[in-house]
């Protein structure tokens, strides 16, 4: 049982921090900002499954995938990193752009943003598929793949709930708050991404230049 609760607490962590919901409450009230109550939370709730089902899917077929479209880890770490950083520039200048959309649209607009940049790779980012891919291979019995599953789930739930309620938090602590938050969350964004981008670059050069690993 102690084995299990050390596993469920290092899953819940590791998923927890690689995905911080409150770093990404700001690009979702900003990418929301034209959307009804209702339309949000819609978006919201559809982001947070597709992150989930990725996760899942990544932990049960993510090195067969990997394999067979010849995919590494770093090369999605390379790529995950430029997005971030890309994302990043603009939370840092605390502009990222609000989108203006037709009444005829907005299903359409919803189901978009759900399920990326929100879905993927903002909340199941390349870190929480490694992850994910990491720690099936981990959980060597159905109790801990159990509990694995059970730490993706409740993590996205409390995305979820982070999500929902941010538009309060945003109103407490205003529009300089928001702003600040922003550009504080875009600097750790773009370390992040900066971390992310020679994580994986390192090894792919080790290779082309046939330097053993130190």
């Amino acid at each position: 049982m102690e084995n299990y609760i050390t596993f469920g607490i290092f899953c819940f962590t590791t998923f927890l921090t690689i995905i911080n919901p409150l770093s990404i409450m700001p690009v979702y009230l900003t990418m929301t900002s034209e959307l009804s109550p209702e339309d949000k939370k819609i978006t919201a709730t559809k982001a947070v499954i597709t992150a989930f089902i990725t996760m899942v899917t990544f932990a049960f077929a993510g090195q067969a995938i990997f394999d067979f479209f010849h995919i590494t880890t770093n090369g999605l770490r390379v790529a995950g990193g430029i997005i971030f950083l890309l994302i990043g520039m603009d939370m840092l200048h605390a502009r990222l752009p609000k989108i203006r959309i037709k009444k005829s649209e907005v299903k359409e607009f919803v189901t978009d943003i759900s399920v990326t940049p929100l879905g993927i790779p903002m909340i199941c980012g390349p870190g929480a598929i490694t992850n994910s891919i990491i720690l099936m291979g981990d959980a060597k019995t159905p109790a801990l793949k159990g509990v694995l599953f059970t730490s993706m789930l409740v993590v996205c739930l409390l995305t979820l709930i982070v999500l929902l309620f941010s538009p309060r938090i945003i109103k407490f602590i205003g529009e300089t708050g928001n702003k600040v938050m922003m550009r504080i969350m875009g600097l750790i964004v773009m370390v992040v991404a900066v971390e992310l981008f020679f994580a994986g670059l390192k090894p792919i050069v080790r290779d082309i230049l046939n330097i053993p690993a130190a």
